[in-house]
């Protein structure tokens, strides 16, 4: 049972990761990309890291895609480049993604297929990936770095609040523009 939930799991979370990249409306592809975190999220519970999958529903998929939801709502339709403006694009995207490609095969095969045979690692203390263990080196032994962090993604959302309201107020001032 757990292998049919672990294939449905991951077929959906690949199915919706295509759909945030070929989808060309930006709303649409932020609610493929919550419906990628739901799976993800479906995997996570399947390894036992309940707090990681709770953390993805809840931090990700409620609060960063809502903020997204909202962004690609005020920002509208936005032109998308067209593929015959730029040749050069053409050329090297391809040769980029091809690379790319090798790249993650070659270190996959290389290293992650030579475990799969093998029961796992033994010393794992109990309670290991639970919310109490990671709240643990949260508040504890990493307390810097998660404050750290956490004023980093304040600083980077007030940033964002004041580069939007001058770039509402530049349009404000061009001819033709909101206030005109």
């Amino acid at each position: 049972m757990e292998q049919i939930a672990f294939f449905v799991g991951a077929i959906g979370a690949l199915g919706a990761a295509f759909a945030v990249v070929i989808v060309k409306n930006p709303f649409y592809s932020v609610l493929a990309l919550v419906i990628h975190l739901v799976f993800l999220a479906g995997i996570f519970l399947l390894l036992m890291a309940q707090f990681l999958a709770a953390a993805l529903i809840v931090v990700y998929a409620g609060a960063v895609m809502v903020l997204y939801v909202f962004v690609a709502a005020y920002v509208g339709g936005i032109e998308e480049p067209k593929w015959d403006s730029s040749p050069e694009l053409r050329i090297v995207g391809p040769i980029l993604a091809v690379a790319l490609f090798i790249a993650i095969s070659i270190a996959v095969l290389g290293s992650g297929l030579s475990a799969l045979g093998t029961p796992g690692p033994d010393d794992v203390p109990s309670g290991f990936g639970t919310p109490e263990a990671v709240g643990h080196l949260m508040m504890e032994d990493f307390l810097i770095a998660f404050e750290a962090a956490s004023l980093l993604l304040l600083i980077a959302a007030v940033a964002a609040i004041v580069l939007a309201g001058r770039r509402r107020e530049d349009r404000k001032k061009l001819p033709g523009g909101e206030g005109a």
